[in-house]
């Protein structure tokens, strides 16, 4: 049940971020197992004139960047999975997009299970429930 907020340093059209979330969904569901129809992603495009590296806009750089922040339930996955998560949207998101900044960034942030959940229950409800089962 994640949710994946990425922001995109130069414009797009609507069929590059459908490709944009596509891969993100698929990324998401191989290497850290969430489940396809619960992840949510939602992907912002700002000028290149508005996204600054290291006080350079990225307008004169020739380069496009991306900043993701994912939200996953705490304890879900491992180190390993998460390191394999972060390369693997880089390139994909290389592969989209055309050249990056090397400061295009990942975030992986784990939220309590009771701290969240979707159709009006938590996480922490759902995992009691199914241990009724």
């Amino acid at each position: 049940m994640p949710f994946l907020d990425v922001k995109v340093g130069r414009g797009g059209t609507p069929d590059s971020a459908a490709d944009i979330a596509a891969d993100l969904t698929r990324i998401t569901h191989e290497l850290l197992g969430k489940r396809r129809e619960v992840s949510a992603v939602a992907v912002d495009w700002l000028p290149a004139e508005q996204w600054f590296i290291g006080g350079e806009s990225l307008a004169g750089s020739g380069r496009r960047s991306f900043f993701l922040k994912i939200e996953i339930t705490t304890g879900t996955n491992t180190k390993d999975q998460k390191a394999a998560f972060v390369a693997a949207v880089f390139a994909a998101m290389e592969k989209l997009l055309g050249p990056l900044a090397p400061a295009s960034y990942v975030v992986i942030q784990e939220v309590a299970a009771d701290a969240w959940g979707y159709a009006g229950r938590t996480q922490e409800y759902r995992y009691i429930e199914g241990k009724r089962l």
